[in-house]
């Protein structure tokens, strides 16, 4: 083994998931900059490494260093303090400020700013406001020192120990030394695998109880993410012993005392998260509740001449027979779900609906699972709609404010996009719908599953307990879209038709070399569909089946921020850069902020000197510090299954063999029905024909339809 001591000038390449890192660094002795990689996981530019490890020689990239193990230290070089200050740890010096202060104290500088921070003042341009923040912010750093060296003794990152003080204060050490496995259940961001670092450095034995314990629950809520609801007992005990290589005989008793002291809930070979059972359990018995009610007025007797009662008077809407029927069905029903391809009428037939139950004088309330499939709701309805979080008023704190004990008041409950409703969010709806309020479900069941845990629209349809409409009939002025018609194609498994035109709003662009689809995807952005249809490029959005590869959204968004976002106030983390203007999502949800996994936003300012930056999500600003940064990632490009919900102007997608793993028939045939006026398609028919046959559909462990029947 090797030791190197090195300063952070640049982080090529960081995997956040395990930390997986490629990082440019300075060694004193070398004139080029050493090529640096191992699992460094929020190692910030300007830190100073004492790394152990060996030289290695990559064929296509040369001499690099792989580090085995690392730790943070203080610079002992001007050129290290300067680095250092200038990282961002400290708020209220930058790279330029850091380097003036370096040029005034040398050596000194941390001695200075520990002992006689006053002294700042002496560096030209460093105000009382700028030294007072520095001050802030040092004392800060100095309340998390202690935590810092116990925690980077066992090859922690300053980025994580601040969130570990964050959770836990001065109580940081003793709750790690207790149970470091524990950080991965309170800590987002810190999962199993860091834990399990912790842990080992610590001492910990392989079959040691704790270990297997946090190791079922990591394997869980990795099925859950999934979308599994529950996982089989064979299932789980072989997942966690592929992850923890312990005994079997270690991982049984571990899972025995879990069930014996309720952290999980076994119910016949079916092992459960609490949460997931009795939200599966309790959504079952609230939609038989539902469905057995007596409805209180009998509104179908009511009904007056289709033309005026459905179509309002005003339009003069005439609706087919199966769209009256689904009104006639609404009315008469205490719940009926609603079910149909683009083009099919779902909308109209939802607002047939609304003037039905509004020329009864009844009182409506519309939600959808996320902000812009709200939104879009609103534009359609003309009503206000809400996001199921904000119609059952939801904080961190208390929970849902609206709830079984205070449901909700109307008299209509109508709910769109139910596809993308996980199990948890549906529980919590159900137990906010009181008795005798009527409950109507909509959404495209062809669509992906929720991103969460369950299959909630296709369970309750294929159980045959619930009342279900499904709209099939293309009505005439969507037969003109090649965008409606090819989807249905693919949906009933035929070749779309690919032909182009000058008149189509659907193109398949041929492109046999998955290596110059990048590029290409570019220019479709920046370029030539911007100028064609006088559309800013920033609402153009990409979508592809993968997060990672080539044509994957993680490559495609570094891509597309170089060319459309180039320059401007930024501020980085875990290797990315956050760019004043750069089309953002946030990846989990974040109730304190009220901003949820798959919300995409703008950022609007960076402000350098306090380390935060402002992104704008349809209208609302929300502000973030540097180390919550992980929570967002560049949205030039996302993946098909993040952009449920949702619809764009224009839609961008890769298409190539490079995917043939998650190309299926109902992921294309999603990316395809998130195009509102544009859609093109880029990369090969092979791979387009390879998705449209693959009609597998991973089944997913649920028994809402079985506990329905």
């Amino acid at each position: 083994m090797t030791k190197l001591r090195c300063v952070v000038e640049h982080i090529t390449y960081q995997n956040p998931e395990n930390g997986w890192s490629v990082m440019k660094v300075k060694v004193k002795g070398y004139d080029n900059l050493v090529t640096l990689t191992g699992s460094l996981l929020d190692v910030p530019v300007g830190s100073v490494l004492l790394v152990e490890g060996e030289w290695k020689v990559n064929r296509q990239y040369g001499n690099q260093f792989e580090a085995k193990s690392w730790e943070e230290v203080m610079p002992a070089t001007i050129y290290g303090i300067e680095k250092y200050l200038g990282s961002g740890l400290v708020k209220g010096i930058g790279p330029v400020f850091a380097k003036a202060i370096v040029n005034r104290f040398g050596l000194e500088t941390l001695d200075v700013i520990e002992n006689d921070i006053e002294r700042l003042k002496e560096v030209p341009n460093l105000g009382n406001k700028r030294v007072e923040k520095i001050r802030e912010s040092w004392e800060k750093q100095k309340e998390i020192k202690n935590v810092m060296v116990f925690l980077q003794g066992y090859g922690v990152s300053t980025a994580y120990a601040a969130k570990i003080y964050r959770q836990y204060g001065k109580e940081s050490v003793s709750r790690v030394k207790e149970n470091p496995y524990r950080l991965a259940d309170d800590i987002w961001g810190i999962g199993f695998k860091t834990a399990d670092s912790i842990a080992a450095k610590m001492g910990y034995e392989k079959n040691d109880l704790r270990r297997c314990r946090s190791g079922i629950l990591y394997t869980l809520n990795r099925l859950a993410d999934d979308g599994d609801v529950y996982a089989e007992d064979e299932q789980l005990v072989t997942a966690a012993g592929e992850l923890l290589e312990a005994e079997e005989q270690s991982i049984r008793e571990a899972l025995a005392s879990m069930i014996e002291n309720k952290d999980l809930i076994q119910d016949g070979e079916a092992i459960y998260l609490p949460p997931f059972y009795y939200a599966e359990q309790g959504s079952a018995r609230r939609l038989k509740e539902l469905t057995m009610q007596e409805v209180s007025d009998s509104l179908f007797d009511m009904a007056a001449e289709p033309e005026t009662e459905y179509g309002s008077g005003r339009a003069e809407i005439i609706y087919d027979e199966i769209q009256q029927q689904a009104i006639d069905k609404a009315l008469d029903s205490g719940i009926m779900v609603l079910t149909g391809g683009p083009g099919t009428g779902k909308t109209t037939t939802t607002k047939g609906i609304i003037e039905a139950f509004r020329n009864r004088g009844k009182r409506i309330l519309l939600a959808a699972p996320t902000g812009r499939a709200a939104k879009r709701m609103s534009e359609a309805t003309g009503m206000e709609a809400k996001t199921i979080h904000r119609l059952l008023e939801y904080n961190p704190m208390e929970g849902y404010k609206i709830n079984n004990e205070n449901p909700l008041e109307g008299d209509v409950l109508i709910v769109d996009e139910c596809s993308m409703i996980d199990i948890i969010l549906f529980y919590n709806l159900l137990k906010a719908v009181p008795n005798k309020m009527r409950l109507i479900l909509v959404g495209d069941i062809d669509q992906l599953p929720s991103v969460g845990a369950g299959n909630v629209l296709r369970d309750i349809i294929d159980s045959g307990r619930i009342p279900v409409i499904r709209l099939t009939r293309i009505f005439r002025q969507a037969q003109t879209s090649r965008i409606v018609m090819n989807a249905h194609a693919i949906n009933a498994g035929y070749f779309p038709n690919i032909s182009n035109g000058r008149e189509t709003d659907f193109f398949f662009i041929k492109a046999d070399d998955a290596e110059a689809i990048p590029e290409l995807i570019v220019s479709l952005v920046r370029d030539r569909l911007s100028k064609a249809y006088n559309i800013p490029s920033q609402e153009i959005q990409v979508l592809t089946p993968m997060q990672r590869g080539v044509v994957g959204a993680a490559n495609l968004n570094q891509l597309l921020q170089q060319r459309l976002n180039p320059t401007g106030a930024s501020l980085s983390r875990a290797g990315y850069i956050y760019r004043q203007g750069d089309k953002v999502m946030q990846i989990r949800n974040n109730y304190d902020k009220n901003v949820f996994n798959g919300d995409i936003g703008f950022i609007t300012s960076v402000d350098t000197f306090e380390k935060t930056l402002v992104v704008v999500f349809d209208g609302r600003l929300v502000e973030y510090e540097q180390s919550e940064l992980d929570e967002l990632t560049l949205a030039y490009a996302i993946t098909i299954h993040k952009s449920q919900g949702s619809e764009f102007p224009i839609v961008v997608m890769p298409v190539t063999m490079k995917h043939f793993v998650m190309l299926q028939r109902n992921l294309i045939y999603t990316g395809i029905t998130r195009a509102k006026k544009i859609c093109v398609l880029v990369g090969t028919a092979k791979a387009l024909g390879y998705a449209v046959r693959n009609q597998t559909v991973s089944q997913r462990n649920t028994r809402l339809k079985e506990r329905l029947k």
